[in-house]
């Protein structure tokens, strides 16, 4: 029997393979749809198809506009609105996307011949970075040089606070690191664990199919597809939870920078 590699699900490969393109100072770059690409690219797809479909503005909402003014109403309410305050309201549509675009892809790696683009470190560190980029921008941008006071505790002396200075300094850097390491871990170690059990059902089932006492495999097969069942449904919540932890964390982020000169 051929040994079965809880990696392999993760494998980049290319679905639609394109010529190299030569640009300047860059060199040849292979622009090739790979099934990371393309699950992503299925993702947004589908979230604008649902929302185009859900925005009919109808007096009584059928339960794809109904489901659609949830979801909005739960970023707004929630993130924006509830860790941002008033002035979080310009940033909704950016955090809105995101949110449903990370769920998108998580839900997406979780049916049959699905991929998982968000267990691919490329992809949240580019989540990642960009989210830091925005707040870094919007940071400097409304409050100018007033943005450096976000490190600078007051009340202490100068040593004290010069130290703790460059620690804030340190945390707020590592930032993309932890958005992004937090989001690829959650993923990628479902999903093995999932497989791992997932092989057991084969394995015992198999070792079950020699008879005798090896029946016992069949109990063993069928405890661990109800495991598998369970695990199933824990990372549907997983998946749609580290959604909402990216959008919440990037909503705390753009509160410090918005709000800072109401001392939040």
């Amino acid at each position: 029997m051929a040994v079965m590699n809880p990696m392999e699900q993760f494998l980049v490969e290319k679905v639609v393979p394109l010529p190299p393109i030569s640009t300047p100072g860059l060199g040849s770059l292979d622009l090739s749809i790979t099934n990371s690409v393309l699950f992503m690219m299925l993702a947004a797809g589908l979230i604008v198809g649902f929302l185009l479909f859900a925005a009919k503005r109808e007096v009584l909402p059928g339960r794809m506009q109904a489901t659609a003014e949830f979801l909005y109403t739960f970023v707004d309410g929630t993130l924006t609105g509830g860790i941002i305050g008033d002035r979080g309201r310009p940033f909704l549509p950016f955090v809105f996307s995101l949110f449903l675009f990370i769920a998108m892809i998580n839900f997406l790696g979780m049916i049959p011949l699905g991929f998982t683009a968000t267990s691919q470190l490329a992809v949240t560190v580019t989540l990642a970075v960009m989210t830091f980029v925005i707040v870094l921008i919007i940071g400097l941008a409304r409050n100018g040089l007033g943005f450096f006071k976000l490190f600078w505790p007051t009340g202490m002396n100068v040593f004290m606070a010069a130290f703790l200075c460059i620690m804030e300094l340190i945390s707020f850097l590592i930032r993309p690191a932890t958005l992004a390491l937090r989001l690829f871990g959650n993923m990628l170690g479902g999903h093995i664990v999932m497989f791992v059990f997932a092989s057991f059902i084969i394995a015992l089932g198999v070792f079950g199919m020699h008879g005798g006492l090896a029946s016992l495999g069949f109990i063993g097969a069928g405890l661990s597809f109800a495991l598998v069942i369970g695990l199933f449904v824990l990372e549907l919540v997983v998946a749609g939870l580290q959604a909402f932890v990216f959008a919440a964390l990037t909503c705390i982020y753009l509160n410090e920078v918005v709000n800072l000169d109401h001392g939040h």
